[in-house]
């Protein structure tokens, strides 16, 4: 047996690469997730339809309740021109007490109780000294008057909250300058019962009491100010507080809250496609690019093709891939050519096409002679499909082994979860695994190379079907084993019976997988 020279071109890309350590593979491949998102188009676009039309129902379907707003301009003692908002959010704090409601209520002589009431009305600080009431009724005409009532509770209440507090303020006042004038009368009296005289001792305490009483007097006169000023402040503070803006019913309109809502659904129903999908392909670790699926299965991909479409193409489309389908086909014609024991197609989540593509490899081999399909397949794809004059036979395994062997066998199976391994071995010495882009997941296509190893069933390279169209990454392994459509190498053939073994060009055996991604990291 004579071993065949070494490629050229694998050679001197091997060489390089071999001195090099491994670069450590990334957690999240920014390039494929971007690509598997694009390719799951149809469950963000669903989502985001799902939520315009979700959006737009609520708004017809539930329409905004009748509301009413007014405005009110609220004059605080405390204002500052620096302040910063907390004067106005307490009065909105206020507006939403029991107390405040069940004076609005009394007012509408309404047997709701204030806690229920208070759902139905909400009050936003505009400005420092500006508050705005929202209320909601069952009717426009309910909604303005609880609007009108709801704010001359709240004006009575700050004017009476303003009086209280001016009167208290005002009492005090008094009080302390009550108590300043009985110590007033007990200094007078005190100077009084003095006469004045050449003891420097006695003249000092006469002093002392004089200049007492006129402090006395200048707090008595400034407490009798402080309290009319807080008398007088109040009427300014009352006029201040004031509705400003009449209550009125908001007009609502339905096409543009459907429009706006549409819009939000249409948003967040986008968002949480996105993020399905991200997370999805993050968890399913489902290979996309060619580069990915070509290193989990350890071939090369030597072709692409999109998936056989159910429905009515455009010309151009079906002109292109009628041209690739045709090319492939003559690929595949010329590796059954020189197959002694049969290639099979293998496919992985796209039995469809699989099956299109071994009945034109067919066709195409049946003008040199007999042609067998081997139908391994567990659905019933190739068994119920649609015969043309002049078909090839299609017979399952078990009529495969009753029948003698003439002319050429294409055999055509599955490796998607729960195959039988051991009868991919029927099928052919060497395949060309079908795959579908996105479909299996990294751990599977490593069971799948690893299986094929295991049988020696050698792999002459991956088709691609339903690719990126943005996919721009190499499919060929350049650091790896021949494949049988680079060049001739030779393997030992398997024994029928008791027959001696025999040198025939054979294909190479799938490269060894790792067990982990660790390990293949």
């Amino acid at each position: 047996m004579t071993a065949h020279p070494a490629h050229p071109a694998h050679t001197s890309a091997q060489s390089p690469q071999s001195a090099e350590p491994p670069e450590a593979a990334p957690l999240i491949d920014l390039r494929t997730l971007v690509v598997a998102v694009r390719r799951r188009r149809r469950l963000w676009c669903s989502l985001a339809v799902l939520g315009f039309l979700a959006g737009a129902a609520l708004a017809v379907l539930r329409p905004p309740p009748p509301t009413a707003v007014t405005k009110v301009l609220v004059a605080h003692q405390e204002d500052q021109p620096n302040d910063t908002g907390t004067l106005i959010r307490t009065d909105v704090e206020l507006l939403g007490t029991t107390r405040i409601a069940g004076q609005a209520l009394k007012a509408l002589k309404s047997p709701l109780k204030p806690e229920d009431f208070m759902r139905d009305y909400r009050g936003t600080g505009l400005t420092n000294n500006l508050l705005q009431i929202e209320v909601t009724g069952a009717s426009d005409k309910e909604a303005v008057a609880r609007a009108k009532a709801l704010a001359d509770a709240f004006v009575a209440d700050h004017v009476r909250r303003i009086r209280d507090a001016a009167k208290a303020e005002s009492k005090a006042l008094l009080k302390q300058r009550d108590r300043m004038r009985e110590e007033l009368a007990r200094v007078n009296e005190a100077i009084g019962g003095r006469s004045p005289g050449g003891d420097p001792k006695e003249s000092a305490s006469i002093e002392s009491l004089f200049a007492r009483r006129a402090e006395l007097n200048s707090r008595i006169a400034d407490f009798d100010q402080r309290a009319a000023e807080a008398r007088t402040g109040t009427p300014r503070l009352i006029s201040g507080t004031q509705i400003v803006d009449d209550p009125r019913a908001v007009w609502h309109s339905l096409p543009k809250s459907a429009a706006t809502n549409a819009a939000i659904g249409l948003v967040l129903g986008l968002v949480v496609g996105l993020a399905v999908a991200a997370v999805g392909t993050v968890v399913a670790d489902r290979p996309v690019l060619r580069r990915e699926i070509a290193l989990n299965l350890g071939a090369s991909v030597i072709a692409e093709l999109p998936r056989v479409p159910r429905r009515p193409v455009v010309p151009w489309q079906r002109r292109r891939t009628r041209v690739a389908r045709e090319r492939l086909t003559q690929t595949l014609a010329r590796a059954v050519r020189g197959a002694p024991d049969g290639v099979s197609l293998l496919e992985l989540g796209c039995a469809h096409s699989t099956c299109a593509l071994a009945l034109d490899v067919a066709r195409a081999l049946a003008a040199e002679g007999p042609v067998v399909v081997v139908d391994g397949l567990p659905g019933p794809q190739l068994a119920h499909r649609r015969e043309r004059p002049g078909d090839p036979a299609v017979v399952s395994g078990e009529q495969l082994a009753g029948t003698p062997h003439q002319g050429r066998r294409l055999g055509v199976g599955s490796v998607a979860p729960g195959t039988t391994w051991t009868d991919l071995s029927y099928l052919g010495g060497q395949t060309v695994l079908v795959v579908r882009a996105g479909h299996g997941s990294a751990a599977w296509l490593h069971t799948v190379a690893r299986q094929l190893a295991d049988l020696r069933i050698a792999v002459i390279g991956v088709v691609l079907i339903d690719p990126d169209p943005r996919d721009r990454t190499d499919g060929t392994l350049w650091d790896g084993p021949h494949t049988a459509l680079r060049g001739p190498y030779e393997r030992p053939a398997r024994q029928n019976g008791a027959g001696p073994m025999r040198t025939e060009r054979p294909s190479r055996v799938a490269a060894r997988v790792p067990d982990s991604d660790q390990e293949a990291r």
